[in-house]
């Protein structure tokens, strides 16, 4: 029979979002963002090189959930690099700062965002990765239970 071969590899990123946009195009958004107050646009990011922007041979319900999480990658990919940790680190020294129940609260988006990427990355992971993942994980649920009342 015949040899089996890989197929060949696509050259343009396989979602939308991925893909560069034409010069006009970032040219026109720029312009809209910084023209009227007579301020230069801020750079946008070009987003990372690679081949697959999804897992590839993902099915279910890891599909939708990448497919659906894309554009809010995109879009933390295109804000300044430090915003996100110093969210989190805050919303994580409020919640190890504040006892109660609104420490709890404060903890929650933390847990949502790391559970959220931990969800991701898992097919990529080593074991060593996942453990920690894990580790990080079931501290944040300790810390949320014990701010709520629960232990």
């Amino acid at each position: 029979m015949g040899s089996e071969t890989e197929p060949p590899r696509r050259q343009v990123p396989a979602h939308p979002l991925a893909r560069s946009k034409p010069a006009g195009e970032t040219q026109a958004r720029g312009a809209r963002a910084g023209g009227a107050q007579g301020r230069s646009p801020r750079p946008v990011r070009p987003l990372p090189t690679g081949e697959h922007f999804f897992t590839p041979g993902a099915t279910g319900a890891r599909r939708t959930v990448e497919t659906k999480s894309a554009p809010l990658l995109v879009f933390l990919f295109q804000m300044p690099r430090w915003l996100a940790p110093v969210v989190l680190v805050a919303l994580l020294i409020a919640g190890l700062v504040v006892p109660d129940w609104r420490g709890g609260v404060a903890v929650l988006p933390v847990l949502a965002f790391i559970a959220w990427l931990a969800y991701l990355s898992w097919p990529s992971l080593r074991p060593l990765g996942r453990l920690l993942r894990v580790a990080v994980g079931t501290f944040l649920v300790l810390l949320v239970a014990t701010r709520f009342g629960l232990f």
